[in-house]
């Protein structure tokens, strides 16, 4: 059968079943990316092994026996390279070395080894859309005069009016405030303005330049020849600009990472700029999806292809529609694109069935799997999210003022139904770290302990993404829950003091806990092949059910108000996994159940 890779390639009409037709299309290759279940660790909130405050790797080292057991198939670490950390990493001030922050280049090659031997696959993250004002590449481009090759490595542009006082365009960061930051010349007169989408801390690079393209072909190998699995790529619809940099004012509702209105009436809306029900291409931002980036990474798939194994490219691309996000995954550029667009539906079975059915088809017109995921470091945990009564953008997070502060009761309810639906889809998925746990946002963060740019650079109108990464309970009775050793006494961000029930190691063993609800849900996902199944729809029980089948497994998930009948009474054989306790021939609401088929 021919894959049809052109971008014309359309969805169906929403809530039409297309599996059976989709799913001939996803392709039978065995790469282990096409089913795996990846868990991303947030290396200073993971594990900290020194004391300091701070996860690091040999922190993440000595807790990896933990994933082995959880079940997860590969790690994503977000960056742990050298960095100033004014965006958490995500400014990177050397990509081939490790930030004395988490340990060394010897602890990543320990890492790793042990992963390996563990058979836990590692994919670490770039980020190639701009690097830190303190990279060498930027202080030589500041020290070079106006022109210069050194200076077309970034986004110089010299400023509007009489004087250049002007910036170039009218273009908002995502962070807040303009995203142009003026240089100062070094017999102190204002020279060339550059841009940053993000902080000024994190000028962009210049992806037209081709001395660029080939340092990041230099850097992929640098860590392919160390052995890594794969990349996940930090703003990888961000890197080509639409020429001539024209003024945009994007839409009031629109997102800070690309796409177009909210989702209508969702309680989520947490990424307005993605639409679930969207099938046309909304306004490009002149910053966001030019086409000039699918350029840049067949050049990367074919540095891939220079080595053994399957190895794999994850874009963060925050692109609607999923027509136009799979031309990110034909099968000469990436392997993996992020489901935004299933992270950002609502609560609403009508809604969901939409984007799997959607997402099946769009992916599998390029001869690619879907990605499901729920949480990230970039968005409020889902245990809170989905009980949100009010928008929430994306990056804004939650804090003791926000409107429509979430149930936690309802939160986790649906979180773990949400979960469950989610690893019983075929295709990949990911797992952020402590939502095995069914940890929540943390919503009373002191405003004094937050460190997101989005919290500064918005005079603390936004509350930023640090609710989310807190870091993570792994023992109870002491102060840091596990995190660091016995002796410590704090983390970066201050830890909730209710979080003992929380801890890994005490919801170990207890059949009703969350931790439990995920390794049993993965084991059978792997037993059952469900990661490369084929879905098809079961009908019959109301508009606010969602109810399918993948191999030998039947899932039901109740997203109503009102118990929902089962097809039998189930015996005890027949319930393969609860999200809730089943007392009855009914289903709970905000409960997914498995059943054999």
């Amino acid at each position: 059968m021919t894959i049809d890779t052109t971008p014309e390639a359309e969805l169906p009409e929403t809530g039409v079943p297309v599996a059976e037709t989709a799913a001939t299309l996803i392709g039978t290759g065995g790469e282990w990316w096409r089913s795996a279940v990846i868990y991303q660790i947030y290396p200073r909130s993971f594990a900290d092994s020194d004391g300091d405050g701070i996860g690091d790797l040999p922190g993440i080292t000595s807790r990896l026996t933990a994933l082995s057991e959880l079940g997860v198939d590969a790690v994503w670490l977000s960056p742990f390279m050298t960095s100033p950390q004014h965006d958490a990493g995500y400014d990177v001030a050397d990509y081939c070395d490790v930030d004395p922050l988490f340990g060394t280049l010897a602890d990543f090659d320990l890492m790793l080894a042990r992963a390996h031997e563990l058979g836990i696959r590692v994919i670490v993250d770039l980020v190639p859309n701009h690097t830190s004002w303190d990279h060498k590449w930027f202080q030589e481009a500041l020290a070079a005069p106006e022109g210069s090759p050194e200076r077309d490595r970034y986004m110089f542009r010299d400023g509007l009016g009489p004087n250049g006082d002007e910036m170039p365009n009218n273009w908002e960061s995502v962070f807040g405030g303009p995203m142009w930051e003026r240089t100062t010349r070094p017999d102190g007169t204002p020279g060339q303005w550059y841009l940053h989408i993000f902080d000024k801390s994190q000028p962009d690079l210049n992806w037209e330049n081709p001395w660029v393209r080939e340092r990041f072909h230099d850097i992929l190998r640098f860590w392919l020849d160390r052995g890594v699995d794969g990349f996940r790529v930090d703003v990888a619809h961000g890197l080509i600009k639409e020429e001539g940099l024209p003024d945009y004012t994007p839409p009031a509702d629109a997102g800070s990472m690309g796409g177009g209105a909210t989702a209508g009436d969702s309680l989520v809306g947490l990424e307005p700029g993605i639409d679930a029900h969207a099938s046309d291409d909304p306004p490009t931002p002149p910053y966001w999806a030019q086409e000039g980036v699918h350029e840049i990474y067949r050049g990367w798939h074919a540095v891939l292809e220079e080595y053994e194994g399957d190895r794999v490219l994850c874009a963060e691309a925050w692109v609607e529609p999923l027509t136009k996000l799979a031309r990110w995954v034909r099968p000469d550029e990436m392997q993996q694109a992020f489901n935004f667009t299933y992270l950002s539906a609502g609560w609403s079975a009508p809604e969901l069935r939409a984007v799997i059915d959607n997402s099946i088809y769009a992916f599998g017109t390029v001869g690619a799997p879907s990605t499901w995921v729920l949480s990230n470091h970039d968005v409020v945990r889902h245990a809170s999210r989905l009980a949100l009564g009010a928008e929430n953008l994306q990056g804004a997070g939650i804090g003791p003022k926000s409107p429509g502060l979430p149930d936690p009761v309802v939160g986790l309810r649906r979180a773990r139904a949400a979960t469950a639906v989610m690893l019983a889809l075929p295709g990949s998925a990911y797992i952020y770290q402590g939502e095995e746990l069914g940890l929540p946002e943390v919503i009373d963060l002191p405003d004094s302990a937050r460190q997101d740019p989005t919290w500064f650079r918005t005079n603390g109108e936004k509350y930023g993404r640090d609710g989310c990464r807190v870091p993570i309970p792994w023992a109870a009775g002491t102060p840091t829950y596990g995190f660091g050793p016995a002796t410590s006494t704090s983390s970066w961000l201050p830890q909730p003091t209710d979080w003992d029930d929380l801890a890994r190691a005490s919801q170990e063993g207890v059949e009703s806990s969350t931790l439990e609800l995920y390794k049993r849900a993965l084991a059978l996902r792997s037993q059952n092949d469900l990661g490369t199944g084929e879905l098809s729809w079961l009908e019959g029980y109301g508009p606010e059910v969602i109810a399918f089948r993948v191999g030998s497994v039947t899932v039901i998930a109740n997203l109503g108000a009102t118990p929902v009948e089962l097809p039998v009474e189930p015996h005890l054989g027949d319930v393969l996994l609860s999200s809730e306790p089943l007392t009855e021939a009914a289903l709970p609401t905000d409960t997914t159940v498995w059943l054999r088929a």
